[in-house]
């Protein structure tokens, strides 16, 4: 497995084809929901490789100087089990310090925020999650 920061265009649509296929298919999530207005050239991404398949992804951006949002952590159903959600979102981690982020913050989906509990992020009661597919809790965690 490689896990890689995107840099071209090709690997762009590899992070959305992980998020089509998991993501838009199960839930029947319509592609201007999954594909918003915060992704494109000036959205962060990290994918994980399988060979020359794309099989994780997370995405990331600057909220303010402080403080930077990952979200869209997908992992293709046949790849779930491999830590692979955890390596796109370490790496999405590190590239934030390296910029100068002090905090990283995410919009879980409940049901799913043991995973992020468990690399260190905690709830924040005054935080607002985003609830634009699914409820959400806000977390966050101290880089």
């Amino acid at each position: 497995m490689n896990i890689i920061r995107v840099t071209k265009e090709s690997e762009r649509a590899g992070a959305y084809y992980v998020r089509i296929q998991a993501m838009m298919r199960k839930h029947q999530i319509p592609l201007d929901a999954e594909i918003d207005a915060k992704d494109g050239a000036d959205c962060n991404y990290v994918l994980a490789l399988d060979d020359i398949y794309p099989v994780a992804t997370c995405r990331w951006f600057g909220i303010d100087g402080e403080s930077a949002e990952v979200g869209r952590v997908v992992v293709l159903p046949e790849y779930r089990g491999q830590h692979l959600g955890r390596s796109v979102v370490a790496e999405a981690e590190k590239w934030m310090r390296e910029k100068g982020f002090k905090k990283a913050v995410i919009s879980s989906r409940e049901g799913v925020e043991n995973f992020y509990k468990k690399m260190g992020y905690r709830f924040e009661e005054t935080g607002k999650p985003h609830h634009d597919t699914f409820q959400c809790v806000y977390m966050e965690k101290s880089l």
